[in-house]
């Protein structure tokens, strides 16, 4: 491997985001505001649930009231949409966090659009995504956001560079390609229609991975020097990226774990922050 590779730490990103979070959650309860981040969890997928509890001990962690609305696999979209409006309405929740994916029967897009925008921490409606492309979102998508606050952390190039995104969800693969376009990367998003992928992948200068298979992206197709974020997690702390074998080629790459994933849990705890200052400057 190469001796000057850098590894994007995520964990010291997270804890750098969340020592200046702790200072503005105290600020708010002195003000008598307590952040607070609702969660709904549909069904009893074991992942969502250790997902939902690794946010909510987070949350506990720094101060922010966690609140938790499970309901039952058998929830039809009617009630889950009701049960997001009834935290639309509550004053006392400033954000809303609905855990994908949702159990085979329901809209979920119906389901995400049902939550305010003022309360849409993960940026996961369409009106958040158009103002994510504009550059105005007050919200962008969490794990985006993450992978923009890494390559900052490290005062890594974007301007003027080659990105190729690898994925084309609307909560990820888009979104980060519209962030990274905005900081004027010209980006490529590709995905399982496009042609010569290892050639699109070898001429990038940055790279991001979030296609959702393990050790997808393979060691020789990346350009030497290049920037690797792999915003993939398959079962056994796998990412969508062959870490060794890209490691060897890469000028900056994430682990996995470690990488995107703490940063992505950070970013949602400062959306929350952000929307309880918010709206407490229009009390």
């Amino acid at each position: 491997m190469t001796n000057n590779r850098l590894v994007l730490d995520g964990e010291a990103v997270a804890k750098e985001i969340k020592e200046q979070l702790a200072v503005r959650v105290r600020r708010l309860a002195e003000a008598g505001v307590t952040p607070c981040l609702a969660t709904v969890l549909v069904g009893d997928d074991p992942s969502s649930a250790t997902y939902v509890r690794m946010k909510r001990s987070a949350c506990r962690r720094l101060g922010i009231d966690s609140r938790l609305v499970q309901l039952g696999r058998e929830t039809t979209t009617a009630q889950l949409v009701a049960a997001i409006r009834e935290l639309n309405a509550d004053p006392a929740v400033h954000g809303i966090l609905l855990q994908h994916p949702v159990p085979h029967g329901i809209d979920e897009r119906a389901a995400f659009e049902a939550i305010g925008i003022a309360k849409d921490v993960d940026g996961v409606t369409m009106l958040g995504f158009a103002q994510n492309a504009f550059g105005v979102a007050a919200f962008p998508s969490c794990t985006p956001a993450a992978i923009m606050a890494l390559l900052d952390y490290y005062r890594l190039p974007i301007a003027g560079k080659r990105a190729v995104v690898v994925g084309r969800s609307p909560i990820l693969g888009k979104p980060v390609s519209l962030m990274l376009l905005n900081r004027n990367a010209t980006v490529t998003i590709c995905h399982s229609q496009t042609v010569d992928l290892p050639a699109a992948v070898g001429a990038a200068d940055i790279v991001v991975a979030a296609v959702g298979k393990p050790r997808f992206i393979r060691g020789e197709w990346i350009k030497e020097g290049a920037v690797v974020i792999d915003a993939g997690y398959n079962p056994g702390n796998v990412g969508d990226v062959d870490y060794e074998a890209c490691a060897v080629r890469a000028g900056a790459i994430t682990p996995v774990p470690g990488g995107v994933g703490p940063v992505t849990i950070a970013m949602l705890l400062q959306a929350t922050v952000d929307a309880a200052e918010a709206m407490a400057r229009q009390r």
